[in-house]
């Protein structure tokens, strides 16, 4: 799974702080990595430097194997914050699609009409 981040002019771009939200994302999202190909995140300042109350956007792109992509969005005030937040969302959607995906599977070649267990 590859991690791409991105940032506006708004937001300060140090390798650090791309490292870091490099990070937090992989550790909340690792476990879907068997289905994603490349997660790509967008942080923007969405008043710059007017200031204000959860103006932070991030935007987080999953690519899945298979299937469309999915985008979740998460307003703060701080990077971290918004990181956080959409990468929650993020892997709830995963956690959703995925499944949507394999109950098709299993409908599709006949697994999912199986007999209940007789009592």
């Amino acid at each position: 799974m590859h991690i791409e981040v991105n940032t506006t002019h708004q937001i300060t771009s140090q390798e650090s702080l791309k490292a870091e939200v490099a990070d937090m994302v992989e550790h909340t999202l690792n476990r879907f990595s068997d289905h994603v190909t490349t997660i790509e995140v967008h942080l923007d300042d969405e008043n710059g430097s007017k200031g204000g109350e959860d103006d932070i956007r991030c935007t987080i792109e999953a690519r899945l194997v298979g299937q469309q992509p999915i985008a979740v969005t998460g307003h703060a005030a701080s990077v971290a914050q918004a990181t956080h937040g959409a990468s929650g969302k993020m892997a709830r959607a995963l956690e959703t699609a995925i499944g949507r995906h394999f109950a098709k599977l299993r409908s599709n070649v006949g697994l999912g009409h199986l007999p209940t267990p007789e009592a």
